[in-house]
């Protein structure tokens, strides 16, 4: 029935209107064919099929001086071009294509002896690249976007987790369309970094409140530059290194508009570099890309789960511009991962080019997206009027089933059903967690199960964490919300139950305006960064006998809020009153004794010290005030708020002053002052360079306590837990160098990404990546120390890569030693 509907909306939007083409593309043997660019010559004015090969192409819009006339032209990559005039009577014209195969020929090409024909070409492709990619200085341009998710034989539990229905998304086969969306937009370009798109339309199905994230920026690849970065940096077949990665073979030749197109196919010579596969076809003498089909993979781009990525773009020759212009790009996938399997399409059109276009100061700023304010209100005869892409029958069902279910999802009788459903309560949750969800009225209660907050530490013995967290938002989009939390930590040993708790309110998202207050008693690592996780210390405790954290008790209240002020400057500020107490060890439980090794204090300046502690009993209060400056920061505006999009092109500063006043000891009082500066610099082909500086000094803080010192992240587990190692050094003993005094800490790493293992015979079969590192901290009163590393990341089996391995060496004050670091990044997610 609502089938009807949406062909009843096709037929009035085409008789109010309109002059237009509609029709089905197909092969000489019937079969259709999907995405082939479908336009008026010497025009902008064009779409593309569908995957069922249908077609649309509103005419309205063309001007000549034949106005009664039009010549649409047909273009397929692999397929002879076809051209049809047809008279333009403002009237919707029937025209159903066949193409036939293109027929590629050897017989017209000169072969120099002992010469690749195809080397020369894509010789002359590299050398004129650079030329090719900045014809195009700006432009403004009609943008189409439209993203399919689709899902296969989902499982219905995962790890003893219920899946569900997906929203609505899947069948009674667990089979369906996951993600359905639209983009129209507005784009503008001008050389060499400028862009601005508007959206003027978003839909996304089964959502009338959502926005779509397939925008023209993500879109935006261009087999013209050397790399094209898709996570990692991979080799386009005509950068300047192009040889170094690809072998080529011309298969054919073939004329459009009397223009000799040379269809090349491209070969990586190391199947696991960042490289692609496939076609491309470069047009003779100017050397411009007459279109690509190119395929590329989750090993080339380190994302495991994907097995393919396919990439066609098509392109039409401008006679005023001298250049072949992008008309049409799809972007072809399939996934997999814990029974999670799917494919999917991003499909992008391009129409209405200016290239001439008049721009003033206010075209363009740090803002690259902007969602007009009704974009997603648009209703289904505004999207059959403009949709240039028809959709498909797959798609059709998928809008009319999910739009019309919408109603019935957010009644409270549906959504009453559903949470009851999932508020179930079952034996486990007492020890796994349990939240209960009323979707109706926009909260949530959960209560954090015990099972991974059972730990071992020589401060409380066995100890053991649960709480309590509430979550209220108050839109769909959960622009504002409520967040409240409390917690519970008993120590058997010290027989102390300590509770804290904070509440949080966000106001916003175009400034993110958050104040939270928080209050409680808890144990409190010296080091407030948290350097050893519990789970980390209580393996080391029992079955090393290393007690590596020290902490302290802290009774504290603290007031904190935080917004952004501007674009690219942010403001952190809080104050709080603290009680600090000492804590010494309570237990000496070991499950394996370790010959040799025996239990330290709790006192990080005195280990063998079990009678007197780091600090002793004060209060105190402190302010903190943190700016955070983000240069050349871009940014996304939707209608419900502000999306920063971080740049490795600056780096990022944070700068910090925190003071302690009121002290119970006045000597305590102090003031620190604190700067940051790190950046990741991405290299395309030689990887990911990663830097983070810090310095800082104190005033007033010769004799302040123990817990105010500047601490640094050090690690004497031999384990690693985080994606990378700038914050961190691997073989400094955890307060060995803390202090109250001046301070300068560096680190450097670089992920070459493949760079250099990729080309190793037999080793880049496994997709291992090369990782060196180089860190430094000077602190007052002590000779530097230094710490060098190499390694190998991306390491595990399969789909599974969350292991590292690393030789570290530290050398400090004549000394020096070395040893190898276990990364285990999944802990890192865990916790």
């Amino acid at each position: 029935m609502i089938k009807q509907l949406y062909l009843i909306c096709f037929l009035l939007v085409s008789t109010i209107a309109t002059s237009q083409v509609i029709g089905k593309v197909t092969d000489t043997e019937g079969v259709p064919l999907p995405f082939v660019n479908v336009y008026i010559e010497n025009s902008y004015i064009g779409t593309t099929t569908n995957d069922d090969g249908n077609y649309k192409l509103d005419t309205d819009g063309y001007q000549d001086d034949n106005l009664d006339k039009a010549t649409v032209v047909f273009q397929f990559l692999g397929f002879k071009t076809l051209k049809k005039e047809l008279l333009l009577d403002k009237k919707t014209t029937i025209l159903n294509i066949i193409l036939e195969p293109e027929t590629f020929s050897l017989d017209q090409v000169v072969i120099s002896s002992g010469e690749n024909p195809a080397d020369r070409i894509v010789r002359m492709a590299i050398e004129n690249r650079k030329k090719n990619s900045e014809k195009l200085t700006a432009y403004t341009a009609d943008f189409y976007s439209r993203g399919l998710w689709k899902m296969k034989d989902v499982p219905e539990k995962i790890m003893g987790q219920e899946v569900g229905d997906m929203d609505g998304a899947l069948d009674s086969t667990r089979t369906g369309i996951v993600y359905l969306s639209e983009t129209i937009s507005k784009i503008a370009y001008q050389k060499p970094n400028d862009f601005f798109e508007r959206v003027v339309a978003s839909k996304v199905s089964g959502n009338d409140n959502g926005f779509s994230f397939n925008s023209a920026r993500d879109a935006n690849f261009s087999f013209y530059e050397n790399t094209i970065d898709i996570n990692a940096a991979l080799v386009s077949p005509i950068a300047n290194n192009g040889f170094s990665y690809y072998t080529y073979k011309l298969e054919g030749v073939f004329y459009e508009n009397g223009q000799l197109i040379n269809r090349i196919k491209v070969t990586p010579k190391r199947p696991n570099d960042r490289i692609f596969s496939g076609l491309i076809y470069i047009v003779e003498d100017s050397w411009q890309l007459y279109g690509v089909d190119l395929t590329t993979n989750g090993t080339a781009i380190q994302v495991p789960f994907v097995e393919k990525l396919v990439f066609k773009q098509n392109f039409s020759f401008d006679d005023t511009e001298d250049f072949w212009v992008k008309r049409s790009q799809t972007i072809d996938f399939s996934f997999g991962f814990l029974g999670f399997n799917g494919d999917g399409r991003f499909t992008a059109v391009y129409s209405n080019y200016d290239f001439k276009p008049v721009f003033d100061e206010k075209t363009f700023s740090n803002e690259i997206l902007f969602f007009e304010p009704e974009a997603n209100k648009k209703d289904t005869l505004f999207w059959t009027g403009i949709r240039p892409v028809p959709l498909t029958d797959e798609e059709i069902t998928d809008y009319i089933r999910r739009d019309s279910i919408q109603t019935l999802r957010q009644s409270k009788t549906y959504l009453d059903s559903i949470d009851q459903k999932s508020n179930k309560f079952s034996l486990l949750d007492p020890i796994m967690g349990y939240a209960y969800t009323n979707s109706y009225e926009k909260w949530r209660l959960s209560y954090k199960g015990v099972f991974q907050k059972i730990n071992f530490n020589t401060l409380q013995g066995w100890n053991v964490s649960s709480g309590l967290s509430f979550n209220k938002w108050y839109d769909e989009n959960r622009t504002k919300a409520l967040f409240v939390n409390l917690d519970a930590n008993y120590g058997f040993e010290d027989d102390k139950l300590r509770f804290s708790g904070s509440i949080s309110k966000r106001f916003n998202r175009l400034k993110r305006n958050t104040i939270s207050v928080s209050a409680g008693k808890k144990v409190q690592q010296f080091n407030t960064s948290e350097p050893i996780s519990p789970l980390i210390n209580t393996l080391s405790s029992l079955f090393f006998e290393r007690n590596f954290l020290k902490a302290y008790d802290l009774t504290y209240a603290r007031v904190n809020y935080s917004q952004e002020l501007f674009n690219g400057l942010s403001l952190w500020a809080g104050v709080g009153y603290e009680e600090r107490q000492p804590l010494f060890n309570q237990s000496d439980q070991v499950t394996i004794r370790n010959k040799g090794v025996s239990y330290t204090s709790n006192n990080p300046l005195a280990p063998d010290d079990f009678e007197n502690a780091a600090i002793d009993s004060h209060t105190i209060w402190k302010s903190s005030l943190v700016f955070a400056i983000r240069f050349g920061q871009k940014y996304m505006t939707y209608p419900d708020g502000k999306f920063n999009i971080s740049s490795g092109n600056y780096p990022a500063i944070n700068l910090f002053h925190t003071k302690g006043f009121a002290a119970s000891n006045s000597a305590y009082n102090f003031d620190q002052l604190h700067l940051r500066v790190f950046q990741s610099i991405n290299l395309k082909t030689k990887g990911r360079l990663n830097y983070n500086l810090k310095t800082g000094t104190f005033i007033n803080g010769d004799d302040i306590s123990f817990a105010d010192y500047q601490h640094f992240n050090g690690n004497q587990t031999r384990v690693g837990t985080t994606f990378n190692y700038t914050n961190v050094f691997n073989l400094l003993p955890y307060y060995a160098l803390s202090t109250n005094g001046s301070y300068v800490e560096g680190h450097l790493e670089h992920d070459f990404k493949g760079f250099l293992l990729g080309k190793v015979p037999l080793i880049n079969k496994l997709n291992y990546n090369l990782v060196a590192g180089a860190h430094f901290l000077s602190t007052e009163n002590n000779k530097p120390y230094t710490e060098v590393s190499i390694g190998m990341d991306n390491l595990g089996f399969g789909k599974f890569r969350f292991l590292r391995l690393d030789y570290v060496h530290s050398f400090f004050d004549g000394n020096d030693k070395g040893a190898f670091i276990f990364g285990l990044k999944f802990l890192n997610i865990i916790e």
